[in-house]
This record gives structure tokens, sequence and C-alpha cells, in this order.
């Protein structure tokens, strides 16, 4: 009896656990059973049905009494069992199981239950001979080698059918072991014992009314449905945002796509950029090797030109030291009253002689002109003799011969400063992308630097004739390039400051150059036609005002230092005794008026400045440092007459009318003080002389320089009613 307990538990138990792993239920239940199943009062007769049919009493008999005798035993037996069973124990519950797994899939615990079935019995035996034992299986606990087929099938085979196949295998497997524990359960016949696998023996929890709650209400539930629904909203504008983002990425892509699709074969571009890499080297290399070239022939050309220069200047001052001297030994004679003749030395006639045949000339040149209103000491004395003037232009032409051989060995492709900004312009429209990346439009002034340069060589831009600034041809190469950058960029471009860029590295330092060693601020047509290229420069060109802005300090600068320096060894205004300058025929006469008319003309020239210099360093040049300290002077010395007011007037003409634009003006700039009361003084010394006819051309000098205070009192004061409408015009 314990050998078929034994069989039947560890059928049923290695059927169990050789399936599946227990779960945690599963296990108790089978403990639970196992326990039962100890129990000698609820012993099991696994027997087979063959020995339950045998005839002999005797064995019977024999089996109820080993039973009987056996029962208070049967813990004892049941755990020493050690010996595998006979093969013939074996056989008969070999076919029992085959039995029950043929008629209902489970192994039956009624031993009361017999069932002979002669074929199922020999078809069973067959099946057994071929099949072995469940307890002769080995469980595998690492998986065998697989075949390469098998891991080729393995793989193929869906992974939806795999996970299928499986559940369906579990789920017959939890059936299959359902049943078995109801029987089992169902044979021990335990009161109050249920081992059924099932949600229903579940416990479930009731609720307890007696914990309170916390009371909610309308507001509670509101708030957090408010909060719900702000966290919903943020985490819907996030996917907004990343939807967004995502949109460009695609956009983006796809235009990426698209440029590659339309860009040209790869090879083209690579032909392209290598040949502009050899151009650019080759055009590097020509301008490094003719850059001394260029720099020598600048420095003959600057040093032809500041001495020329030079000797005007030189020539000028030695005429006036001269010439001062002259009267001076004559003002001596008159004084000591010998008529003795006056030696002069030979340099000194000679000096004298040159001058006056050189005015000469220009009178006569005036007079064939028609000009009779010019004044003597206005005049630009720059005229050079017939051998200094041949030597002057030979050099020059020289100088000229030798700049145009720079580039005579050159191609175009690479002196031409059109033909060298075609290039660029073909790469910034085939391929603008790496045009703009490598900042082209901030390296071509640097490359077109020295062809402007050797362009600028015989420009000279103190000559009235001078070719302008826009008809030079880099000029208008520029213009053009900068046009079609305008007209085919789609994206920012620096192109359009190229042009300032030139200006300010190249042309305003040459101006700097010229203002500084070559300039005259006394040569009026020079200012005028320095003044001309400089407006041009300054105001129509300065499209980036911090780019320029330093060349444009700089070069103005230079114009203040170079007039202040005039001024201090240019102007001589000498006073003699009114007895001696009474007669207009005088030397002394003649030489004093020359040197007054020639501050003028200095006077002039500096206010031409106006719109370009600040106007307080105008008042301070022109007014504080020419007008009072030099012209007022002579003045005071002068007779009051008609010339001391011609002189008066046309000093007031060259004042800027910007200065007195403003109608609340009742009195002048500061600076005026002193010739508006050199004016009133001169008013009332005419009023009182043979003159008085000119104290009405001395009331509009005083309200044209809003000198309107002074002028209504000295009206009043002399009772010249008639000139109150001048002043009620302004």
């Amino acid at each position: 009896m314990p050998q078929k307990c034994f069989i039947h538990t560890s059928i049923l138990s290695h059927r169990i656990f050789k399936r599946r792993v227990l779960k945690g239920q599963d296990l108790i239940k089978l403990i639970t059973f196992y326990c039962f199943i100890k129990d000698e009062s609820r012993v099991v007769d696994l027997s087979t049905d063959e020995e339950r049919e045998t005839p002999h009493s005797s064995k019977s008999k024999d089996d109820q009494g080993s039973s009987s005798n056996n029962s208070s035993s049967l813990e004892e037996e049941f755990s020493s069992i050690v010996n595998i069973p006979d093969s013939a124990f074996i056989q008969a519950a070999r076919r029992k199981r085959e039995l029950a797994r043929a008629q209902d899939d489970y192994i039956s615990l009624d031993v009361k239950h017999t069932s002979t079935i002669t074929g199922m019995k020999k078809n069973s035996d067959e099946d057994s001979e071929s099949e072995p034992d469940d307890h002769e299986k080995r469980i595998p606990f690492t998986p065998k080698p697989q075949t390469l087929k098998q891991r080729m099938a393995e793989e193929t085979t869906p992974r939806n059918e795999e996970t299928s196949e499986e559940s369906q295998e579990d789920e017959n497997q939890d059936i299959w072991e359902q049943q078995q524990m109801r029987k089992a359960v169902k044979i021990t016949e335990g009161p109050g014992l249920d081992l059924s696998y099932s949600s229903e023996l579940q416990t479930v929890k009731k609720f307890d009314t007696s914990i309170s709650l916390p009371p909610v209400n309308l507001e509670i539930i509101k708030k957090q449905l408010n909060t719900r629904l702000t966290l919903l909203q943020d985490t819907h504008r996030s996917h907004l945002r990343e939807y967004e983002k995502y949109i460009q990425d695609v956009k983006s892509s796809k235009s990426t796509i698209q440029n590659l699709e339309n860009s040209s074969n790869q090879a083209l571009n690579f032909k392209f950029y290598k040949s502009m890499k050899i151009y650019v080297e080759n055009l590097i290399d020509c301008l490094n090797e003719k850059i001394i070239s260029i720099q020598e022939i600048e420095s003959s050309m600057h040093a032809l030109l500041l001495k020329q220069a030079m000797t005007f200047v030189k020539r000028r001052q030695d005429e006036l030291k001269h010439e001062s001297t002259y009267l001076q030994q004559l003002s001596r004679r008159a004084e000591t009253s010998t008529n003795e003749s006056l030696a002069v030395d030979e340099k000194t006639q000679w000096i004298l002689e040159e001058i006056e045949s050189r005015r000469s000339r220009r009178r006569q040149a005036r007079a064939l002109s028609g000009n009779c209103d010019h004044q003597e000491g206005t005049s630009s004395d720059d005229e050079l003799s017939s051998a200094d003037m041949n030597d002057f232009q030979k050099t020059q032409g020289d100088i000229s011969q030798d700049h145009k051989k720079i580039f005579e060995d050159v191609h175009d492709d690479f002196c031409n400063i059109q033909h060298i900004l075609l290039k660029f312009q073909q790469w910034r429209e085939k391929y603008p992308d790496s045009y703009y990346e490598a900042f082209i439009s901030l390296w071509i002034p640097k490359l077109l630097n020295p062809l402007i340069r050797v362009q600028l060589i015989d420009w000279n831009p103190l000559k009235f004739d001078a070719i302008g600034l826009k008809q030079m041809p880099w000029f208008t190469s520029i213009e053009e390039f900068m046009a079609s950058s305008m007209e085919d960029s789609k994206k920012e471009d620096s192109s359009d400051k190229i042009l300032s860029t030139v200006i300010n590295k190249t042309l305003i330092p040459r101006l700097t150059d010229f203002v500084e060693f070559i300039w005259d601020p006394l040569s009026t047509s020079q200012t005028t036609s320095l003044i001309t290229h400089c407006r041009v420069i300054l105001e129509e060109l300065s499209t980036c005002a911090n780019e320029v802005s330093k060349g444009k300090q700089d070069l103005l600068k230079s114009v203040v230092v170079r007039m202040k320096k005039a001024i201090e060894d240019d102007v001589f205004i000498p006073l003699y005794p009114k007895r001696t300058v009474e007669n207009k025929t005088s030397p002394h006469s003649k030489f004093q008026e020359r040197q007054f008319w020639s501050g003028v003309k200095l006077f002039h020239n500096i206010l031409l400045w106006n719109g370009l210099l600040p106007d307080d360093t105008l008042q301070e040049l022109g007014l504080g440092k020419l007008l009072n300290r030099y012209l007022i002077i002579a003045l005071l010395n002068a007779i009051p007459g008609p010339d001391v007011v011609k002189k008066c007037d046309q000093i007031a003409a060259y004042l800027p009318e910007k200065w007195f634009q403003n109608s609340a003006m009742r009195t002048s700039i500061p600076q005026l003080e002193n010739f508006i009361q050199f004016l009133l003084q001169c008013a009332h010394k005419l009023s009182r002389s043979e003159f008085r006819d000119e104290v009405k051309e001395i009331i509009p000098i005083l309200v044209k320089i809003k000198a309107l205070n002074q002028a209504e009192s000295f009206i009043e004061e002399y009772q010249l009613d008639h000139l109150k409408s001048v002043i009620k015009e302004v």
C-alpha cells in the first residue's frame, strides 16, 4: 500500500512540476494534499485492476491482514522507501496512466473504478515499449545545441505566433492542473477543505463604514479639475512645440534634399574652386611682386610735387622778406631826410625785378580776360620760369611713363580692376553660399589697393582740372560691382561697403598727404579743388560712418593744422605811418594793400571749409586768429573812407550765412565784437567827414552780421530814419 501511494503522489507531483513552476496557491494545495495522504486513516488503494480481480481468498485475507498490521507503521514505512518498484508494478501503473489519458485525460484516484478494455491495454503496452516513463525523463537545465535549420526556423517564425502558442500552452496547463487538483480534493473528502484554484475562494475585503473620509465640496473638485486641465494644457503645448519643431526639421530636410538635388556636379564645383584658388594665388603673387615698383613711383611723384610746393613757399617767403627789408630801408632814409641813393645788393634787386615782372604778366592776363575788379595780393603767385617748368614737365613725364610700364607684362585678368571684379562676380552668382562664407567683400579692397594706387599716381586733387573722383575707371567698376550685388544678393552682404572701404584705406591717406605737404592754403584754386574732392569723399560716399570716421578725422585734423601753420608763417601786414600810406602810389601803401588782401584771401579760403569743419574750429581760425589779430589791426591803422568800407563789406561777405540764420538773434557772435566796434567807430568818423554818404553802406553790414541792437542805437543817435527800413527787412 505505501508503494502505491508513493507512485500516485510522485506521478502527480512530477506531472505538475514538470510542466510549469508552481504558484503560491498551487504549492499550498499540493502540500495540504500531500499531508492528508500521509494520514493512515486516509490511505488510498492504488492497486491495479488485475490485483483486485484475483479469485484467491487467501491473498485477499493476507492483504487485509497486512493492511491491518501495517496501519500503525504506515508513516514509518512510507518514509523509509528508497528502492525502485519492480517491473510488474511499474507496468501496471503505466497501463493505468495510459488508460486514463485515453479516456478522461487525468489519472483516476478512485480504486473502485475498473475498466477492462483488452484492445486498449494492448495499444498501451505497445506504446509503453516505445515511450519512456516520466520519471526516466530528465529535465534539461541548459538548452540543447540547435542545428542551423532550427535556428533559422526560430528566427523566421513571427513573434506573435510564438506568443500565442506560449499563451495557449500556459492556458491548457492551468486547466489541466485545476482539474487534477479538484479530483484530488474530491477523493480526500476532507470536510471544510476547499483547495479549488479559482478567484471565487479569495476573500473580498469589505468596506468599513466606521472610517470617516474627509469632506468633499465643489470647490475642491473644481480646483483638482483645473489643476488637471492645466497639466493637460501644458502637455498639449509641449506636444505642439515638438510638433512644430518636427515640421521645421522636415522642411529643412526637404530644402536640403532639394538643394542637393539641384546642385551641380561635384566635379564641376571642385574644378571651379580649384581654378579660383589658383587665380587668387597668382593675383596675390603678381601684386606682391609689383608693389615695390608702385611704391617707388609713388614716392617719386610725391617728391616731385613736394619739391614744387616747397619752391613756391620758399620763394614767397624770400620775396616777402627782401621786399619788406627794402621798404624799411626806404622808411629810414625818409626819416633821415637824406638825398643819398639807397644802396641795394644785387640779389635783392634781382628779386624785386622778378617780382615786378611776374605781376606785370598777371595784369596783362587779367586785362585780356576782362577781370577788372581784381585786387593786388589776391592772385596766386605760382608761376615758374621756363627752365623750371621744362624740368618739372620732363620729370613728371618720365614718372608717368614708368608707371605705365608696371603692368605692361601682366595679363588683363590680373591688372584690370573690371576683370578682377568680374571673376568674383561669377563666383557670387554661381556659388553665393561659399562666397559669403569666405567674406570675399572684405578682401576685395585689399586686392584692389595696389591697382587703385597706380591709377592715382597722376591724380592731383589740388588742380582745378583734375579728373573727378566719379569719373575714375576704378570708381565706376566698383559701383557696377556693388549694383549687381544689390540686385542678385538675397542675403545681407558687405559689398555695399567696398567703395567706402577703398576710400578709407586708399584714397583718404593719399589725400591727407597732399594736405600736409603739398597744399597751399593761400591758393584759392587749390583750396576750391581740394574742398570739392573732400565733399564727394566725406559726404556723398560715407555710407558707413563708423568705417570712414577715423580716416575722416585724420584728414580734417591735417587741414586744421595746415591752416594754422599758414596763418603763422604766411600772414604779414606791416604798419607804416599814416603820412607814408596816405599816398596810394607809394611802395609802402602798395605793399601794405597787397599783404592785407592776401590775409583776406586766406580768410576766405578758411571759411570755404564751412560744412566740413565744425563751426567752432572755423570761428577760432578765421575770426579769432586771423580777423581779430591781423585784419582788424590793419583796418584801424587805415584812414576811414570808401576803401575801408569796401574792405569791411568784403570781409562780411565771406562770413557763412548759416551763422546768422537765427531770426531771434539781436547780437552777433562773440568773435565778431571787435569787428562790430570798428564798424561803429568808422561810421561815427564818416558821419562827421565828407564821406557821410558811406554810412548807409555800414548799416547793412551790421544788419547782415546780426548786430541789430548796435545798428538801431546808431540810427537813433544820428536820426537816420531812412535807414530803419533796412532793419525792418531782416
